[in-house]
This record gives structure tokens, C-alpha cells and sequence, in this order.
């Protein structure tokens, strides 16, 4: 009987809090790992669009991107003694509109920012009923799924909002990026910068939000007395309304009845963030293979020699050459379809808008230097948009006109006016 009326008058028991609707952050590691969206280990969702954030990973691929956009793309005929450019419906394609929506420069930026950011990118040709190339299309990565059939590539297209298609491999410009593995290539994001990009990721964030609390620590509230849950909300209400925000900073703040401050965080300086943030500049330059002066980072010496010649060589020799050779190599397989037509990427056009550089390089190759020419005064016109002038189609060669010269018996022939300059 005591047991039955110490279970009838027992305390009923209190009831279970309810369930209230969780909100996630889209950037909570748990929500990114259901999606298998890539997290660093700093907790920071790593994406093509969140690595853009970062102002060190936004001036590489603009640096690599701009560098190739700004390069002409001419087509060449090879010939018994050489080559010779050539005039074809597809400079325009290459050079000025591939589309109707895109400028050239805009497709060559587009693929750039593919292949550093997703490893590989896409460009389809649109060819007409004879098989003719009228058009290039540029397409998403993630729209584009690529499996391989009977030896042979096979791309399949679902765009958005549209109806999915096949393209076979000789209608799908496919520039790879490195360590292609015969379907997709490695990205850079992915593989080398990683956890570079999270830590500078989480880095602005917690700046940011250093910031905005008007530059303050964290810290708690002590106090030798008792207060209950409403007192301490006060105060918590009361603190932030007074100096939280950068609006607020610098106010001072009152404590009474024994209520102390102190920091449990520490400061920036003493968890050497600047310092931090400088090297994850360097170490995403690293990934992308740019030296760092190129991006604004200049506390450190180049040992790439001085003078913007130099620079540019090996920007262009170490960083450019392998994205060059890539997409020259993929145009005339899949376009020009044979070793008589070609095209190559022109380096010169680096050299516009360095008005020294540009005519010390004219000069020599017109003979400036008392060397054998390897250019007319006409074709280096040309490249300056002038127009041709009489006798500018001969090659300097020093040497045959101080034969000239002697065997007249006159004076040594000057070189062109060109050369002289």
C-alpha cells in the first residue's frame, strides 16, 4: 500500500521543453557535410564563389586571366619557308566575338577563372549544317558532365532551364588544367589552396566581426554578488546599447556594485593576425604560381630580377606558358583539324602600354643594333598601325650593305630610319 500511494502522489514530472525550429547558418560544418560542400579546416565553406572573396585568390585569377585576354590569338598558314598569317572568319571568332552575348576577352577571362577555380573548363562549337564553326559557347562547369565512351569523350549539357543534350568531343572545346586525369582536371581551390583560402576566409571574418564590436575582446561580467537571469540580461542589454559597435567606441561604460570586466580572447595583435593574413597571401600566390609582388605583397625581395621586361618573362615563362600551350593545343585539334592551320597566341601584345620596352624591341628587331634584322620597317608599321612606306619590305642585314657600299665606292649605307631611332 505505501509503495501504490507513493507512486499516486509522486510530483508529476515536468514537461519536456518544446522542439522550436532550429536555424542553421549556411556556413555550419554540419549542414555543409549533409550537401558535401568542401570545408576547410577552419570551419569555412571553401567554394568557387566563397574563394572569390578572398582579395588574394580574386587578383590571381584576374592577373592570369586579364595577362591571356589581352593576347591576340592570329592564324597562321605554314609554307615552304616558314608561315604566314592568315585571314579567316575564325580570327573573328577568337579575337573579337565568339557569341553573340560575349566578347572574346570576356570567353578567355570566363575560361581562366574555370580552370583555377574548377579545375577544367568548357566551350562548345556551334557549326552549321556543313560542319563550319559559327560560334563558341561559353558553359558552366557545373552544367557540363563529361564520361568517356568507347575511347572517345562524351559531354553531356543540362542548362538551366533547358533541355539536356549531347555533344560529342570534337564539338566541345574541354581546356583541362593540370593533373588531368582523361575526364576532370585538379583545381587549385580543391588540391593546393585549400585550407590557405578557409584560414584567410575565416580571418576577414573575425576581423570583420572584431570591427564592427567597436574593436572590443571578448570577455565576461564578474561580480561578487548574486544576480538572477533578469539582472543579467539587463546588464548584458545595457552594455551592448552603450559601447558596442563602432558607432560606440571609444565610450566609456559604468560598473557598479563590484562589477568587473575581464578578457577571455585575445587581441589581434597578440594572436598575430596581420602577420597570419600576410602569409596566407603568400601561400595562395604559391598555389597559383604567382610571385607575390605581382599581387600587391612587397615586403619581400623578387628574385625574379628587376624592371618590368623581367617581371613579364617570368610571369609569362612560369605562370602563362602552361595555360597558352593548353588552349593553343585544344583550338587547333578540334578546330583547324590538321597541321597546315594553326593558331598561337601572340606575347607581344604584353608589351602594349610599355611604350620603352615596345620600341627598344622594335628597334632591335628591325636592325637597330647593327644586327641582322628579323623584321621589314613595313611589318613593324604594321604593328603600330601605320601604313607601309617605299622600300620598307627589304630585311637590314648589315653586312650585305657594307658590301653594297664597297663595291660602289661610296659611303656605308645607313640603316633604315627605323633602325636609327
Amino acid at each position: 500500500m505505501a509503495n501504490f500511494l507513493t507512486r499516486l502522489f509522486r510530483p508529476a514530472p515536468e514537461p519536456a521543453p518544446a522542439v522550436q525550429n532550429a536555424v542553421v547558418s549556411s556556413s555550419d560544418p554540419r549542414l555543409l557535410e549533409i550537401f558535401s560542400v568542401p570545408t576547410a579546416a577552419s570551419g569555412v565553406a571553401v567554394t568557387e564563389t566563397s574563394a572569390m572573396r578572398v582579395s588574394a585568390v580574386y587578383a590571381c585569377v584576374r592577373l592570369i586571366g586579364g595577362a591571356i585576354a589581352s593576347l591576340p590569338l592570329p592564324i597562321y598558314q605554314r609554307t615552304v619557308t616558314g608561315r604566314e598569317r592568315v585571314d579567316s572568319p575564325l580570327a573573328w571568332l577568337l579575337n573579337v566575338e565568339p557569341t553573340a552575348a560575349w566578347a572574346a576577352s570576356s570567353m578567355w577571362e570566363w575560361v581562366i577563372k574555370c580552370q583555377t577555380l574548377r579545375g577544367d573548363a568548357f566551350v562548345e562549337i556551334v557549326r552549321d549544317r556543313a560542319g563550319a564553326v559559327r560560334a563558341l559557347l561559353p558553359l558552366a562547369p557545373a552544367m557540363v558532365r563529361v564520361e568517356s565512351v568507347a575511347g572517345r569523350l562524351r559531354y553531356y549539357v543540362q542548362p538551366e532551364g533547358g533541355t539536356a543534350y549531347g555533344r560529342d568531343q570534337d564539338d566541345m572545346l574541354h581546356f583541362a588544367g593540370f593533373g588531368f586525369d582523361g575526364l576532370r582536371s585538379m583545381s587549385v581551390i580543391a588540391h593546393a589552396a585549400h585550407q590557405a583560402v578557409g584560414v584567410a576566409l575565416a580571418a576577414d571574418e573575425f576581423s570583420a566581426r572584431f570591427y564592427s564590436n567597436g574593436g572590443l575582446p571578448g570577455f565576461v561580467f564578474e561580480t561578487e554578488g548574486k544576480m538572477d537571469v533578469g539582472q543579467q540580461q539587463l546588464l548584458k542589454e545595457s552594455f551592448s546599447q552603450a559601447v558596442a559597435g563602432t558607432r560606440n567606441a571609444f565610450k566609456p561604460f559604468v560598473t557598479t556594485q563590484g562589477v568587473k570586466l575581464r578578457e577571455i580572447t585575445i587581441s589581434p595583435e597578440d594572436s598575430q593576425l596581420l602577420e597570419a593574413r600576410k602569409f596566407q597571401v603568400i601561400d595562395i600566390a604559391r598555389a597559383f604560381g604567382i610571385p607575390p609582388h605581382m599581387i600587391g605583397e612587397t615586403d619581400k625581395t623578387s628574385s625574379w630580377g628587376t624592371g618590368i621586361e623581367q617581371m613579364s618573362l617570368g610571369f609569362v615563362k612560369y605562370t602563362l606558358q602552361p595555360y597558352l600551350t593548353r588552349i593553343e593545343q585544344e583550338i587547333n585539334r578540334k578546330i583547324f583539324r590538321g597541321p597546315q592551320t594553326f593558331c598561337e597566341f601572340n606575347l607581344d601584345g604584353l608589351l602594349r602600354g610599355d611604350s620603352k620596352a615596345e620600341a627598344d624591341y622594335l628597334r632591335q628587331a628591325v636592325g637597330g643594333s647593327q644586327g641582322i634584322g628579323w623584321m621589314t620597317v613595313n611589318e613593324a608599321r604594321r604593328i603600330k598601325n601605320l601604313p607601309p612606306i617605299p622600300g620598307g619590305d627589304e630585311l637590314y642585314d648589315p653586312a650585305r650593305q657594307a658590301a653594297g657600299a664597297d663595291a660602289t665606292g661610296g659611303p656605308d649605307e645607313e640603316p633604315p630610319a627605323a633602325a636609327r631611332a
